[in-house]
């Protein structure tokens, strides 16, 4: 049986981490293109690339109204949706991943904010004294999409951690470079419409408070912040960050699960319009307001929105003369040395001085040639350093600090790799302590694996262990039994545990069959009626179940009267009480070493877990791998 898909269950959480690695992939694509694209168009045709670009639209409403041209519409009105859109992200983090243990973002801010100051301080030697000095804001932001993305590719595929902390160093980035915009970078301030944008935050935090999901209220309420900060002179794509940071994430639970599953059963039963359209919210409000929003702003914003961006941007007509004193410009080299050394040297020097001084308490989650390879990608500027220098610059100032935002983003890149492939040619434990930290890994299993209690399979005794909570009935657990037969062919250093957890309200059988495996386990027999189960699932009823009892030559009459007596209800009842203390809803949910998986279950994704693990185990081997 083979699996290569993603679960049901993987298209109703937050998405997989895999998922957002390819789209930060595939976005790093399409901006290079568009990069391309625009240098060739300013070249080609300087006049028609700047007449587009600077057209006018006017849109109003009601006698209210914005008139931009269009690069200015792509600056501040479609970028606000990529500020979303990293807002989001990184609170689903806040709420799920790594950054829920607070004290964890300490490290990332300090560190964030030594990756800015250290660019600065460059950028003003090179430019102290000159007009071109107040331009130092385009010195110190770094591309999240843009350096996530082109980490997925030059980076080891395998350092999930890595991207988390640089994506908590880059939201200070943002969230800096946002404040710098709204103050330092804008020239008036209308006050009463600044107020009017502050009151219209309350008024969102009171709608939240009051329980309000209807995403047509938040989506008024933000339009109305974001003209408000337009007429205020305050740059409004901080609208898109602060929206994305207050929409919170979580993993549905088994009742809003459950809620869902009768709203479709009821459009099932008698299937009208009206009843189509209230399964059709009830599924939609089983997510999280995070995990839905971000489904409808990541493509947009990765495939369309930040390549547009870079197309209104960065066209540049280019000579030799030009090139020759833009080299030289103080303007790109206080950019360009700003991000290449001053990046890099900045994150990874605070990050090291706040593990000493925190006696190794606050340290990052990956090793420190993890780091270095993270901070020297955080060198890429682009979107944060193009949007400052629009507002800094003008003229050939403008054109050099352009010029100076695509060398950096070859030279971070390149040296981003090189610090890569330089680590992966080192002595295998010299490579382990590069890559890997001392830091202790968060644990989401709540009851730990009793060797004594739970069916095992693989060494007992081994280093990774691998606890899958399953349903016996669920298409995609019977799927997921040929990745994990696989990956224990494939380590054989894994040890698997198999937990019950029925989902009653889906799958009718799902209960007497885990029963059956427990009265099997009585006999010895589990693996084998587990096996067994999961290759007949569309025959599971209790007839079938003593037919396969007695296939197996287990003692009928004793198996039988167990399913009767429902003699193992207990036991599969503690399986499931264990499954909602890790806030497990759905199936299959596996945990690695205690650490929950989210999302696709292929053998890629599990097998990259395995071998983190794997690796973790030998170089930490006083970890608790019994989780």
């Amino acid at each position: 049986m083979s699996f290569s898909g993603y679960t049901a269950w993987s298209h109703r959480i937050a998405k997989p981490l895999r998922a957002y690695l390819e789209a930060d992939t595939a976005s790093a694509a399409v901006l290079i293109a568009a990069t391309i694209a625009a240098l060739v168009w300013a070249n080609v045709s300087d006049a028609t690339y700047g007449t587009f670009w600077g057209t006018r639209l006017v849109v109003r409403v009601a006698g209210a109204g914005v008139s931009q041209d269009l690069r200015a519409w792509v600056n501040t009105g479609l970028m606000t949706f990529f500020f979303l859109s990293v807002g989001l992200e990184t609170r689903r983090e806040f709420d799920l991943g790594e950054l829920r243990d607070r004290k964890r973002f300490a490290l990332p801010v300090l560190a964030g904010i030594g990756g800015m100051t250290l660019p600065v301080l460059i950028y003003l030697l090179f430019n102290a004294g000159r007009p071109t000095a107040h331009g130092w804001g385009a010195a110190m932001g770094t591309d999240t999409a843009f350096a996530l993305g082109l980490l997925a590719l030059v980076g080891p595929r395998f350092l999930a951690r890595l991207r988390t902390f640089l994506l908590a160093v880059l939201v200070v980035d943002d969230l800096v470079s946002l404040l710098i915009i709204a103050t330092v970078y804008t020239h008036r301030v209308v006050l009463h419409a600044l107020v009017a944008a502050v009151a219209l935050v309350a008024l969102m935090l009171i709608v939240r408070a009051a329980g309000v999901r209807r995403g047509s209220v938040y989506t008024l309420i933000g339009l109305a912040i974001w003209f408000a900060l337009l007429k205020s002179g305050v740059d409004p794509i901080v609208t898109g960050l602060a929206m994305g940071l207050l929409t919170y994430a979580y993993v549905p639970g088994r009742d809003e699960l459950e809620r869902a599953t009768d709203l479709f059963r009821r459009f099932r039963e008698q299937p009208t319009s009206r009843l189509a359209q209230t399964a059709r919210s009830g599924l939609a409000y089983a997510l999280s307001p995070n995990e839905r929003v971000h489904g409808l702003v990541q493509p947009w914003t990765t495939y369309v929105i930040v390549p547009l961006f870079a197309l209104a941007n960065i066209g540049v007509p280019i000579s030799g003369a030009f090139l020759s004193r833009a080299l030289t410009s103080p303007v790109t080299l206080g950019i360009l040395i700003g991000y290449v050394v001053g990046k890099p040297i900045g994150i990874t020097a605070t990050s090291w001085l706040v593990t000493k001084i925190s006696h190794g308490r606050l340290r990052p989650p990956v090793g420190w040639g993890a780091v270095l390879g993270g901070a020297s990608i955080a060198g890429i500027g682009f979107t944060e350093s193009l949007l400052i220098a629009t507002l800094a610059f003008s003229g050939l100032d403008l054109a050099d600090a352009k010029v100076a935002v695509v060398a950096g983003f070859v030279v971070a890149t390149s040296l981003s790799w090189v610090d890569f492939r330089v680590i992966a040619r080192l002595p295998r434990k010299l490579r382990l302590r590069l890559l890997l930290s001392s830091a202790e890994p968060i644990i989401d299993l709540a009851v730990p694996v009793d060797v004594e209690r739970d069916h095992l399979r693989g060494p007992i005794d081994a280093p990774v262990t691998m606890v899958e909570y399953g349903d016996l009935e669920c298409e995609y657990c019977g799927r997921a039994e040929g990745v994990v037969r696989k990956l224990l062919a494939d380590f054989g250093d894994l040890r698997y545990v198999w937990r019950h957890l029925p989902l009653n309200d889906v799958h009718p059988h799902a209960q007497i069959a885990a029963e059956a495996t427990e009265a099997a386990a009585d006999q010895g027999a589990f693996w084998e009626m587990h096996d067994f189960l999961l290759e007949h699932q569309g025959a599971l009823t209790k007839r079938d179940l003593i037919g396969y009892a007695a296939q197996l030559h287990l003692d009928t009459e004793r198996f039988a009267e167990e399913l009767r007596q429902h003699t193992h209800r207990d036991r599969i009842a503690e399986d499931v009480e264990s499954a909602e203390l890790s806030g497990v809803s759905g199936t299959p949910t596996f945990f690695v070493n205690g650490r929950r998986l989210y999302g696709a279950y292929d053998i890629a994704t599990l097998s990259d877990a395995v071998r983190v693990a794997r690796l973790r185990a030998a170089r930490f081997p006083g970890e608790r791998q019994n989780r």
